[in-house]
């Protein structure tokens, strides 16, 4: 960028935001037409749709470490630091992490913990995607918003930082609604740029009746809905042409927020089949009290399922329906085990973590919910099922219960098949169909090592034993 291009941007902050969104989509559909559309951005694999693929035929498969202040500065007065997200992802990279939801929050006060002092519990959230205007200030002291007008450092630093991910090899779900603090904050709809107090739009939602206006996530109010679908584009326009974007309507939004969500998965698909690129659009738990049902009868490329069918202890196989990334946020909300990413990843699931990460937030000092330890091992273990995923033919693989006496296999038939052991060193293996000699290796998920073990012939069962003393193991079979 030229010195006069930097000082035009700083006269005109909009202008960057302008340039990266509507108007260089323009250019795109000028310059390519029709024949632009889908450029390398993810889309459901037809061969084996439990994964994504992109123009390079091969199954993209997709876990890693996602945290609450990702995209939105959530800042106390004990706590006024800015989240370093060059730092994150490097954090993210040290482990071979691939995916993130980049978070956002609706409320401009959060209200971690009622029973805290203001000095640690009121989180001040910024940048939002609204302006505020100058005028008679709004009850707690700010200016008002002008729901109109898009605040362009939000859009700026939502590019910015997609794109920042793109250059690591990771993809972003872009969060474009947050429900569960709106349902469990207190003072929520006050601390809304909705609330009518809070604008200059007069915002026509009832302040009495609905005391959390939760009905603003649902299709009740044509003038809010008005509103969401035009920062929806916005969103849009601004990270079109990257193709390492996936869109998710929002966070653990309430059960009666079914069709609203519906509407707006089926509102982007169509916007974006006017432009270059189309990107998954996915749909998560609705907490509290939604049906992993309502997900998989969605219009949605792929959801984060709750732990109805034992996706938190033993998740079953997934049939194809859809993608599915099991998010130990929806079924422990700080929780899980390095032992359900190997099973998750064996059922042809995607897992991610929601990682407490540096634990500046929402933590206090507390006494953590899940061992440190226990979470190095989940960060680690994500990663290293990456490095099996990028190694083999994932495309062609497909989770088998029967096959390993473990119950966790994943096979490419008589080529490559990958068996998670999660207790005890013996493995029983029915090969008694399948003809050839493969090679074996060992890996231990509790220390990172390998081990390379002797050849193999099928056309019998099998015993295998570990060469590991921790009585966890995977082992990898190929083809000679």
């Amino acid at each position: 960028m030229d010195k006069n291009t930097s000082v035009l941007r700083k006269r005109i902050p909009s202008l960057s935001v302008f340039f990266s969104s509507s108007f260089f989509i323009c250019l795109l559909i000028a310059a390519c037409g029709s024949d632009c559309h889908s450029q390398n951005s993810l889309r459901v694999s037809t061969d084996n749709p439990r994964y994504f693929t992109d123009r390079s035929g091969k199954a993209i498969y997709l876990t890693g470490s996602h945290t609450w202040n990702t995209l939105v500065e959530m800042n106390t007065p004990a706590n006024p630091q800015l989240f370093d997200f060059d730092a994150y992802l490097d954090f993210l990279k040290r482990y071979n992490h691939n995916f993130i939801r980049l978070w956002t929050w609706e409320l401009f006060i959060y209200n971690d913990r009622p029973e805290m002092d203001e000095h640690h519990k009121l989180h001040r959230t910024s940048p939002l995607p609204w302006l505020t205007v100058n005028g008679e200030p709004a009850p707690d002291g700010n200016q008002k918003f002008d729901l109109t007008k898009f605040n362009p450092a939000y859009f700026e630093r939502l590019r910015q930082r997609v794109a920042a991910s793109k250059e690591k090899g990771i993809y972003v779900s872009i969060m474009l609604f947050e429900g569960w603090g709106e349902q469990f904050r207190s003072n929520s709809f006050q601390n809304h740029p909705f609330y009518p107090l809070n604008n200059v739009n007069n915002i026509m939602i009832d302040t009495t009746g609905d005391v959390r206006a939760l009905s603003k996530h649902e299709l009740v109010n044509k003038q809010v809905l008005a509103i969401q679908e035009a920062y929806v584009k916005k969103v849009i326009e601004t990270v079109n042409d990257l193709d390492n974007v996936l869109y998710e309507i929002s966070n653990e939004n309430h059960p009666a927020s079914t069709e609203w969500q519906y509407h707006m998965i089926n509102f982007i698909k169509k916007y974006e089949k006017s432009l270059p690129n189309q990107h998954p659009v996915g749909m998560t738990f609705q907490y509290e009290g939604g049906k992993n049902k309502t997900l998989f009868d969605s219009p949605a490329d792929w959801i984060s399922p709750n732990a109805e069918g034992g996706y938190k202890v033993s998740p079953k196989p997934s049939d194809g329906s859809k993608v599915v990334l099991t998010d130990t946020d929806h079924l422990w909300g700080l929780g899980g085990n390095h032992q359900w990413v190997w099973k998750s990843f064996m059922q042809g699931l995607n897992p991610i973590f929601m990682d407490p990460y540096d634990g500046k937030l929402f933590q206090h000092g507390e006494t953590p919910r899940i061992p440190k330890e226990e979470m190095e091992l989940i960060r680690k273990n994500m990663g290293y099922t990456l490095k099996y995923a990028q190694r083999m033919s994932l495309i062609d693989m497909l989770p088998d219960t029967t096959l390993s006496s473990s119950g966790y296999c994943l096979r490419h038939a008589n080529r490559e098949y990958l068996v998670y052991i999660p207790e005890g060193n013996k493995v029983e293996l029915n090969f008694a169909s399948i003809r050839g000699a493969f090679s074996t290796e060992w890996f231990d998920p509790l220390t990172g090592n390998k081990n390379i073990g002797d050849k193999i012939n099928g056309g019998k069962k099998l015993t295998l034993i570990s060469p590991f003393k921790s009585g966890e193991a995977v082992l990898y079979l190929k083809r000679l």
